[in-house]
């Protein structure tokens, strides 16, 4: 009953996480969990539209929410890289490292943006991030998408 809770709790955390702090800022939209040796890590995006003079562009920003399942703090190390889903290939935006408390949760952590113009078609982009305990071993991506260029 008290690992359920934990999961509940976990879960409203990283919901409450994903929702901008002010107006203006860009939603956040976090997918599915992957672990290695008790961490686990969520890849996030988010894509903010802007126009620079006449021409629309989108700012996507790949986030990471990292839970630590273990008894002692650890260092975790995390990177993210982008694609557009048609035909586009995998380039790196970003990576990090930090120290997540037992038995906690943190993040989103900003891991790395690009700018893209906004085409005719409302292009589908996606990130994957994945994440490793210090010393240990890479676990599997977890990634997002979103097509943030309607008018």
């Amino acid at each position: 009953m008290l690992k359920r809770t934990g999961t509940v709790v976990a879960a409203a955390v990283v919901a409450a996480l994903a929702l901008p702090a002010d107006a203006h800022a860009a939603a956040i939209a976090c997918g599915g969990s992957v672990s290695t040796q008790g961490i686990s890590g969520n890849g996030c995006i988010s894509a903010e539209r802007w126009k620079d003079g006449h021409v629309f562009m989108r700012n996507i920003t790949a986030h990471t929410v990292l839970t630590n399942t273990r008894p002692h703090a650890s260092g975790v190390e995390y990177e993210a890289y982008f694609r557009v889903v048609s035909g586009g290939h995998w380039v790196k935006i970003g990576n990090g490292r930090t120290v997540v408390q037992r038995r906690s949760t943190v993040g989103p952590i900003a891991i790395g943006n690009t700018d893209r113009v906004c085409g005719p078609v409302n292009v589908k982009v996606e990130i994957r991030v994945h994440v490793r305990p210090a010393g240990g071993a890479w676990s599997n991506w977890s990634s997002a998408a979103t097509s943030q260029c309607q008018t």
